[in-house]
């Protein structure tokens, strides 16, 4: 294989000089360039570079599939993950940047298994998704809600969904009565896509409190007005949202 590297066809030497830069980028912590290491890890593992099959079997081994990164690698990727993690976090309390830290946080939510752990441990996060929460009010009667405003609500309710799936965090979101504060949205009639993204990922949350099969979580959502919410859900919106209300309900009864 070595051997290989000192071939003077253009294309193998161009294969090498990418793998020696992407091994180089990984090696050197970089909070700032999470995305470097990664663009060339993608090149070396691309379908094709140059006509030069990379990633699969190059030489002709029979040994197919792409080529795994060695253990050192992997764990320094995933500590540059981690820690752009933490930054975006960081970033919810900042009004200016945060806007985009929930859009990327929404992405890596399932990615992340103690993100909810995270988010409610953190200084002023919490604080800062109820403000993202209760500052759409004003938008909902009479309706005046843009897509854009919806769907980055539609962000920060993809976040408390995390911190309500999560076994340690879903007591305490539920003792602190977040969910109340997504009943404005679902008591909202209009059937624009802003507000039926808004009500679906509401449900969302508190769906991920129903399948958890826990008495507490329905008994806290029967004492209050969630059961006449589904219903108006089920008479005037989508199928969708009908769909999910119905399998809410199913679910507490079934518990109940």
């Amino acid at each position: 294989m070595h051997s290989l590297a000192h071939n003077n066809n253009p294309q193998l030497q161009h294969y090498f000089q990418l793998q020696q830069a992407a091994t180089s980028a990984l090696a050197t912590p970089n909070q700032l360039n999470v995305g470097g290491a990664t663009n060339l890890n993608s090149q070396l593992h691309a379908p094709s570079l140059l006509g030069l099959p990379i990633g699969g079997d190059p030489w002709g081994t029979g040994a197919g599939g792409p080529i795994p990164l060695p253990m050192h690698q992997q764990q320094k990727l995933a500590q540059l993950e981690e820690e752009k993690i933490y930054s975006l976090i960081t970033e919810l309390t900042n009004p200016a940047n945060r806007e985009q830290a929930l859009v990327e946080l929404s992405k890596k939510r399932e990615q992340y298994d103690d993100l909810a752990l995270i988010l409610w441990h953190s200084f002023g996060v919490m604080a800062a998704l109820l403000q993202e929460i209760v500052s759409v009010y004003p938008l909902l009667s009479p309706p005046a809600l843009s897509g854009q405003i919806s769907n980055r609500v539609c962000n920060a309710l993809a976040l408390f969904q995390c911190v309500a799936s999560h076994s340690e965090t879903r007591g305490l979101f539920l003792n602190a009565h977040i969910p109340l504060f997504l009943y404005p949205f679902l008591n909202t009639t209009s059937k624009t896509r802003p507000f039926e993204y808004l009500r679906l990922t509401s449900l969302g949350v508190i769906g991920a409190l129903v399948k958890n099969d826990n008495p507490e979580v329905i008994s806290f959502l029967l004492s209050t007005e969630i059961i006449p919410l589904c219903l108006r859900i089920m008479e005037t919106g989508s199928e969708l949202s009908k769909t999910v209300c119905t399998n809410m309900r199913q679910e507490a009864s079934q518990i109940k």
